[in-house]
């Protein structure tokens, strides 16, 4: 601290008091003809008078500076100012604290954390890595990742590439990860953390991870997965809501067209398969009694560009959406209709209502 620093206060924002030195005191007096001077012209008083005021509390306060230094002090508290009079007319002023010596407190580090889903899924039973979690302080970033372990296998290790991208659709590839396991023979398990080079600034901007796999180990064997990810086919957003109500695994809608039905976990069954053969959901469970194909409908309306070639497309499926969603889907398009007579194209708008119409749906 290049010099002393003073306070009306009891202390400073950011330092700690680390030893209390005693009380210092600093004055400055004025000559004896001042006061008499000041009292004759007090109506108007000069601005070479209001100056001489200002130059004594100066002088006061240098004096208490000196007086605090040569206790080895770097600040001052509770700085107090008293102007008197003293005798045959002598103007002082009188400046007084405590002396104390004082230390910056460490900065408080601000943590960050993302959880990120994983944009890929495996269709055979191997370790199914369902989230990247990256947490830590400024440069010093953590990663970790949890798996869905459909055979309670104790797996000790993964390897795998772990991809993450941005809001820029930029991708950063960490390469060759090797994750473990302290306990590997639950259904859902986390990888120890491990260190990655990423900033904090940089964690806040990412949105989806995928997770590649090239082997995994258990106590009886090493083995290569040789499958091709497959990737999810919803927005991370829209996958993030449906783990939320079908599960940690769930990476698909369900669909059937009569002779094959797709469970939550992405795996294809018969239709006579009561339960699917992957995670073992139950069909009457989970399947739907509508003809609806949401994701179709959303296709086929990001292909026009006006609000009344949306509408006509909701047009085609509405007598096949449920009831309790029809008016509040007219009643967005009858307002972005309004508002594209006015304003400017509202087809993103739009469509981004609709999505979150459905994202709230419980099927």
């Amino acid at each position: 601290m290049a010099d002393i620093l003073l306070t009306t206060g009891t202390g400073f924002e950011g330092y700690e008091v680390v030893d209390y030195l005693g009380i210092v005191c600093g004055e400055s007096i004025l000559g004896s003809n001042f006061i008499k001077g000041l009292a004759a012209s007090v109506t108007n008083a000069s601005e070479q008078d209001l100056v001489k005021v200002e130059t004594a509390r100066e002088d006061a306060e240098k004096s208490l500076i000196k007086a605090a230094k040569k206790k080895k002090a770097n600040a001052i508290l509770g700085v107090n100012a008293v102007y008197t009079t003293l005798e045959g007319g002598s103007f002082g002023a009188v400046i007084y604290g405590t002396a104390v010596t004082i230390r910056e407190l460490p900065k408080p580090k601000r943590p960050v954390r993302k959880e990120l889903v994983v944009m890929n899924y495996y269709e055979r039973m191997v370790p199914r890595p369902v989230r990247v979690t990256l947490e830590g302080e400024k440069d010093n970033i953590n990663m970790k990742v949890l798996f869905f372990n459909y055979n309670k296998d104790d797996i000790l290790a993964v390897r795998a590439n772990v991809e993450l991208t941005n809001v820029y659709d930029e991708r950063l590839v960490i390469k060759d990860v090797d994750l473990v396991f302290d306990k590997g023979n639950v259904q859902q398990i986390e990888s120890e953390a491990f260190p990655v080079e990423i900033t904090a600034n940089d964690i806040m901007l990412l949105k989806e991870a995928r997770v590649i796999i090239s082997k995994y180990a258990t106590p009886r064997a090493v083995f290569a997965c040789n499958d091709s990810p497959i990737n999810v086919s919803m927005s991370a957003h829209r996958l993030e809501s449906l783990k939320q109500k079908r599960g940690i695994d769930a990476v698909e809608k369900y669909q059937t067209d009569g002779m094959i039905w797709t469970c939550n976990c992405g795996h294809v069954n018969e239709a006579g398969t009561d339960e699917c053969l992957v995670c073992g959901r139950k069909h009457d469970d989970i399947k739907i009694t509508t003809s609806f194909n949401y994701d179709e409908m959303i296709e086929r309306m990001r292909e026009k560009e006006y609000v009344i070639e949306i509408k006509d497309v909701l047009m085609d499926y509405i007598k096949v959406i449920e009831p309790k969603y029809r008016l509040q889907l007219l009643e967005i398009m009858e307002s972005g209709l309004q508002y594209e007579k006015t304003r400017s194209n509202m087809k993103d708008t739009v469509i981004e209502k609709v999505e979150k119409v459905f994202e709230e749906e419980d099927h």
